[in-house]
């Protein structure tokens, strides 16, 4: 039975991904961080096995790799939200990049024929002509996509250096049900849902959005490849905030022009307007249907 140690197992990708790995026959391990104790519900009945670790913690980390002795790590913990790195850009840095080199070094002094997935985004890209492939030139515009960017070149440098399979997937905007709350997404919804107005920034900014569920599993496809890969993870159609809120509160039968509030203390100091990606493996859920099934 194949092992996969899971970082961040409780949140959306790591839980789609659990899933996803018990139902190919896994021992599906994952990292959680104690101040998460309470919010375990994507995880709720899921037979995995937890380990106490924190990305900022290099010995919480050790002991968790050392007691799960995976054939495959997908490290997907990070501090995500873009807004917050805006806000925090030291925590960021700290959490996101040391997090990763942790990670690597870790597994390369225990597990170094493991297989080592990287969490990439497509806010490393910056605002670089779409559509966004693996060989466009990366150029971030926030603290979150400089860190991710640095922990990308730390994969690179491990895979060169000690002849470790690592692969990196660079992934596009993804929701699902699961998102967080603070995400423009699941904001939008939870407002349409109640029929509350919402106060938004750029409804002109564009991105590439997918369903988290697909991506999991490519995620997957991409570590059974016979030689490491770097792959983009996109859909590579553009929607707009404007058009994820005029369709949410269509689905309940209102005007989004009606609830949708622009405020202009929620752009971001650095704007990043456009994200399409040349994807390497076709998605299956369309945009429609993710606004629908969040919804729902």
């Amino acid at each position: 039975m194949p092992k996969a140690l899971i970082s961040g197992v409780n949140g959306q990708d790591g839980s789609y991904l659990a899933e996803f790995l018990l139902s190919k026959g896994y021992e599906v391990h994952g990292t959680l961080r104690r101040s998460v104790n309470k919010n375990l519900d994507n995880i709720k009945g899921l037979d995995i096995k937890t380990h106490w670790a924190t990305l900022e913690n290099y010995a919480s980390l050790y002991k968790a790799v050392k007691d799960s002795m995976p054939d495959e790590v997908y490290h997907l913990a990070a501090q995500s939200f873009v807004t917050n790195s805006f806000e925090d850009e030291f925590s960021t840095m700290s959490t996101n990049i040391h997090g990763t080199h942790y990670m690597l070094n870790i597994c390369k002094e225990i597990i170094p024929k493991c297989r080592f997935f990287f969490a990439g985004t497509s806010e490393m890209f910056g605002n670089q002509e779409t559509p966004q492939g693996i060989n466009t030139p990366m150029s971030p515009v926030s603290p979150y996509g400089i860190s991710k960017l640095a922990g990308y070149n730390l994969c690179k440098y491990y895979r060169d250096a000690f002849k470790m399979f690592i692969c990196c997937g660079i992934m596009f905007n993804h929701e699902s049900p699961r998102r967080g709350v603070e995400f423009v997404t699941q904001k939008i919804c939870l407002a349409a849902k109640r029929k509350e107005k919402v106060k938004l920034g750029n409804l002109d900014a564009k991105r590439d959005w997918g369903y988290a569920g697909d991506y999991v599993e490519t995620m997957w496809m991409i570590l059974q490849h016979p030689i490491w890969l770097d792959c983009v993870i996109a859909t590579g159609k553009t929607h707009s905030v404007r058009e994820f809120a005029e369709l949410a509160y269509a689905y309940v039968g209102l005007n989004y022009k009606d609830y949708v509030v622009v405020d202009p203390c929620l752009y971001r100091p650095n704007e990043l307007h456009i994200l399409r990606g040349d994807s390497c493996y076709k998605t299956k859920t369309t945009f429609n249907k993710l606004v629908e099934l969040m919804m729902k």
